[in-house]
């Protein structure tokens, strides 16, 4: 059986996320421009919230926590995997069909549960409004998700990475149709999205025919192996879904504060670049690497590819984290203000993005120790943490308000995410050796975190001697490009000479791994 190449699948995934993330700035970018902070703005956040919310539980948590596992096995063995996915598609279709058809009748009751301050204003038919089109959205997503999750256990990313590329292309375009055309951009975006969700199915559909695993329709059968399935995936359809439920959180204490959401919103779409660039392609490729190699008892296998995800995932976590904590007001002021946001916006965007930074390194290390669970078929154990964090989420959130008001949810959000990624650490020293980082992790963490404080340092005193230059209209872009630069270079420069990686280590993955990107 063909193994599953890392870094190249790192980069792969990174690289069309990375994509995607682009995009969806220029998306978040357009948004601010041409609707801006406001009720409007609120009101889309919720109702958009709702299907990603629900896709994260079904495709994303539950299935992709469960099913890929599963399927890896049964596909590193030469078992019957088609057949597999075959049934558990058709569970997943005949679930997700029943929840989109309890979601429009229940439509106005889950605004209320998750942005109860939106009662008792015109927020709320807004908000209901836009659910009833884009919460079938749902439907698309989580069978993309299983088609994904096929293709990423077989080794092949590109396809599955790239599909989220087309929701940004899609949303990017119709405003801007819109605003050539006229009428109301919100009404051109929010139908945009199952339209988005229809072409993404399609893509991943076509991929996985091609990779010859061929899916059809088909009526649900209840059996073993899907009772095996579903009891897999419950737990972990939380564990997966903890951030969505603290964000929601987050979105329901700020809800009877106007702008809030849309400022919680836009901070959120900003620190998920790197989360979403580096986390998440590692969290998609560990998981059927992890469970292959233990299916075929290589343990320092395992024990190696859990290390290195975990240093790479460091590489790009923790400068990050840095530069948002260190410099937050020219990026979010450079990006978003224009238009509809102003700088009361840019303010209130910038502390919030400083304080979901803080949180950054642990959301990136839940993507590298979850699949240690879920590997194993252990989805128990991290339910059981993602409860702990809710609770701290929750308790932090709904305490701090009267003291700190629309910024607790952020505060409560980071904190409840380090709280996920100790427990989760402690939880894997029962696993043994491959589940334990190796000394060169240890050792490059330390450096990294090192290269990445002077880089911090680095871009404060850039930024304290540059500041008029990011408020004259015809420089701003280019210093803003400038500082990036120069904290890049400072970053790489120190952490090569402190030994935090070496960029020859990753040149010779690439030349090992070319050829193997699909």
């Amino acid at each position: 059986m063909k193994p599953i190449k890392l870094i190249s699948g790192f980069l792969t995934v990174g690289f069309w996320t990375l994509a995607s993330r682009v995009l969806g700035f220029a998306r978040e970018i357009l948004i601010a421009a041409f609707i801006g902070p406001g009720p409007v703005l609120d009101a889309f956040i919720v109702a958009f919230r709702l299907p990603n919310m629900f896709r994260r539980f079904f495709a994303e948590g539950a299935f992709n926590a469960a099913f890929v596992p599963a399927f890896s096995k049964r596909f590193e063995a030469g078992e019957d995997a088609r057949g597999y996915a075959q049934q558990a598609f058709n569970l997943l279709a005949a679930a997700v069909l029943a929840l989109v058809g309890l979601g429009m009748v229940f439509m106005p009751g889950l605004v209320w549960l998750t942005a109860g301050g939106f009662v008792g204003d015109a927020r709320f038919d807004m908000a209901v409004g836009y659910g009833y089109i884009v919460f079938p959205y749902i439907l698309f997503m989580s069978l993309a998700a299983l088609f994904s999750g096929v293709l990423n256990a077989t080794g092949r990313f590109a396809a599955a990475a790239a599909a989220p590329v087309l929701l940004n292309i899609f949303a990017c375009s119709a405003m801007a149709i819109g605003a050539y055309w006229g009428g109301e951009i919100i009404i051109w975006l929010v139908w945009t999205i199952p339209v988005a969700g229809v072409a993404q199915l399609g893509l991943v559909w076509i991929a996985a025919d091609r990779a010859g695993i061929r899916l059809r329709p088909g009526l649900p059968r209840w059996n073993a192996e899907m009772s095996h399935l579903v009891r897999v995936a419950l737990p972990a359809a939380l564990a997966m879904g903890v951030t969505q439920v603290n964000l929601v959180v987050g979105q329901y204490v700020a809800s009877d504060i106007e702008k809030a959401a849309s400022w919680l919103f836009i901070a959120d779409r900003l620190y998920q670049l790197p989360l979403g660039v580096v986390g998440i392609a590692i969290g998609i490729v560990l998981l059927p690497a992890l469970s292959r190699r233990l299916r075929a008892g290589d343990e320092s296998g395992a024990r190696e590819a859990l290390s290195r995800a975990g240093e790479f995932s460091l590489l790009l976590a923790v400068p990050s984290a840095v530069a948002f904590i260190a410099v937050p007001l020219p990026l979010v002021s450079v990006l978003y203000e224009r238009g509809a946001t102003g700088a009361e916006d840019v303010a209130a965007i910038a502390l919030a993005i400083a304080i979901y930074g803080v949180g950054l390194p642990a959301f990136m290390l839940q993507k590298v120790l979850q699949p240690l669970y879920f590997a194993r078929e252990d989805t128990q154990t991290p339910f059981r943490y993602a409860l702990i964090a809710m609770v701290v989420n929750a308790a932090l959130a709904f305490g701090l308000k009267p003291y700190l008001g629309w910024i607790a949810p952020a505060i409560a959000a980071s904190a409840a995410g380090w709280a996920m990624t100790l427990l989760l650490w402690a939880g894997s020293r029962q696993m043994g050796e491959s589940a334990r980082f190796d000394t060169r992790f240890s050792q490059r963490g330390l450096r990294i975190c090192l290269a990445s404080l002077v880089m911090g340092l680095g871009l404060y005193l850039i930024h304290s001697y540059t500041a008029a230059l990011f408020n004259l209209p015809n420089w701003r872009y280019l210093a803003l490009l400038g500082l990036v630069l120069a904290g890049g270079g400072i970053y790489v420069a120190i952490g090569q000479l402190l030994g935090a990686f070496h960029l020859a280590e990753l040149k010779a993955s690439l030349r090992r791994n070319k050829g193997n990107t699909d």
